[in-house]
């Protein structure tokens, strides 16, 4: 099961296949049939090899009758890639492929994730304490103190991951059910690192005031509502409003995710190249509700020389779409001295690049009129602003938001630890402190003598990040009033 629609072979010479890199998630397992003889291996991981496939594994199914049966394990750089390499192996006389699987489509199939219970049903006992009528009285005690459902149900610890599909990851609108293998993921990822459990809630419907209606009509059954790959300028009036209206925290993580990963990233990054939040000029690529969170973090920090870009160039009072609140808020509160002219035009002299936007806008020659020691973090994915290997020999800290790099600059740092914090305190809202303890709680993980400009943020699957969040985020929220629930010194997360 190969994840395309028809096979085909691709020129190896082609500039944008030699750009990208192996990658896991283009993995495919290759079942190869062929007689049991000495040297046929070697023939074989030579071909994969020749056609640029990296091998992972090479496993015996079968042996039998001068036949041999393996699996073999190869990452390709693009699904066109993989047939090329399929198609380079089936040259081979006497090699037959006898099955070809896609390893991302497998790890998909039924589903990543599932409902599990607490505690097991076995005898009539379990069951009349987890349904009647043994419920009945923990019904009636939620009735008489709303409250209680934060300690007697799945409330306490639970938060839907609210979707309409309208900009999955960089993919544009899918819709509702392409973006569910999004939100199963997320949903992975708020238990694997947060101890959360989250559900994911595709909506069929991108109306703002029907998905907001949703949400109100949701938020009995959940802690929190994480609001993801929704379009801009709608994400942005869904969260403030839902913020105004529930009980309970809101978090769009494609806005403020985002920022406070580039905000603890920046932070570092600074501490390498020795200049200070208060002294540099950034340029932001990107102005749409992530481009806007940026800034308004950055603002906050006390960074006052923002220069945003959109594709018609920076924007400024006199050139912005006004009819879009996130670009005419960006309008009035940044590019103080009303810079005009091109992505290429306003990056001369700044200390910061951020990109938030697409492929290949950012060139060579625009990094070399940057100012001295300049800092890159180009975020779009799959492809970034800028090359990555063409950036590398101009900027002192290089950053992207791909694995295959250093620097990743990943919301799994954040989102985890700051839903988790948010629920060991119960805490209603979330504040813009809250988002400057969590950056700062990313940031410190790494000691100041440990920063190398290929080491500003921990990597994804340290386990110290989750934690130092959510104790930063349960901390601001106790400082700032906002805390239902008193915070136990030395808690730790949930399994």
């Amino acid at each position: 099961m190969l994840g395309r629609g028809q096979p085909g072979s691709l020129d190896l010479s082609t500039p944008r296949f030699l750009m990208k890199r192996q990658s896991p998630s283009y993995s495919l397992t290759l079942r190869l049939r062929y007689p049991d003889q000495a040297g046929r291996l070697g023939t074989i991981t030579s071909a994969i090899g020749q056609a640029e496939g990296m091998i992972g594994a090479v496993d015996i199914v079968d042996v039998r009758r001068g036949v041999i049966t393996r699996d073999i394990t190869v990452s390709a750089r693009d699904v066109e890639h993989g047939h090329h390499i399929v198609e380079h192996l089936q040259t081979i006389p006497g090699v037959s492929v006898v099955r070809v699987s896609d390893r991302t489509y497998l790890y998909h199939l039924g589903g990543k994730i599932e409902v599990c219970a607490k505690s097991p049903i076995k005898t009539r006992d379990d069951l009349s304490m987890a349904y009647t009528p043994g419920v009945a009285r923990v019904c009636r005690s939620i009735a008489a103190d709303p409250d209680a459902a934060f300690t007697l149900t799945f409330r306490h610890n639970g938060v839907a991951v609210v979707t309409d599909g309208s900009a999955v990851l960089g993919l544009g609108n899918l819709g509702p059910r392409a973006a569910l293998p999004v939100m199963e993921g997320k949903a992975m990822l708020f238990k694997e690192f947060g101890g959360v459990n989250a559900f994911p809630l595709c909506l069929d419907t991108q109306d703002t005031e029907k998905i907001i209606e949703t949400c109100v009509f949701l938020a009995p059954a959940f802690g929190g509502i994480n609001l993801e790959d929704i379009s801009s300028p709608r994400c942005v009036e869904i969260e403030q409003r839902l913020a105004e209206l529930l009980e309970i925290p809101v978090f769009h993580d494609d806005q403020h995710g985002t920022a406070i990963v580039v905000l603890a990233a920046l932070q570092n990054a600074l501490k390498i190249v020795q200049k200070e939040l208060r002294t540099i000029r950034v340029t932001l690529c990107g102005s749409g509700a992530a481009g806007q969170a940026i800034a308004k973090l950055l603002k906050l920090m006390g960074v006052e020389q923002i220069v945003a870009c959109d594709r018609q160039g920076a924007i400024s009072r006199a050139h912005c779409d006004k009819e879009n609140p996130v670009k005419r808020w960006i309008a009035e509160n940044t590019n103080p001295e009303q810079l005009r002219g091109t992505l290429s035009d306003v990056i001369r002299g700044a200390d910061v690049f951020i990109g938030v936007s697409g492929a290949n806008v950012l060139g060579e020659d625009d990094v070399r009129r940057m100012a001295k020691d300049p800092i890159l973090f180009a975020l779009a994915n799959p492809d970034p602003e800028i090359d990555p290997d063409v950036a590398a020999p101009h900027a002192a800290v290089l950053a992207t938001g791909r694995s295959d790099y250093p620097n990743q600059i990943n919301n799994v740092l954040c989102f985890p630890g700051f839903f988790r914090g948010l629920l060991d305190v119960r805490a209603p809202r979330v504040i813009d402190a809250m988002k400057i303890a969590a950056a700062q709680a990313i940031a410190g993980v790494i000691p100041e003598k440990d920063l190398l400009p290929d080491y500003i943020v921990p990597s994804v699957f340290d386990r110290r990040v989750a934690t130092a969040v959510a104790k930063a985020v349960a901390k601001t929220a106790l400082e700032s009033g906002l805390a239902r629930r008193e915070h136990k010194p030395g808690f730790r997360i949930s399994p």
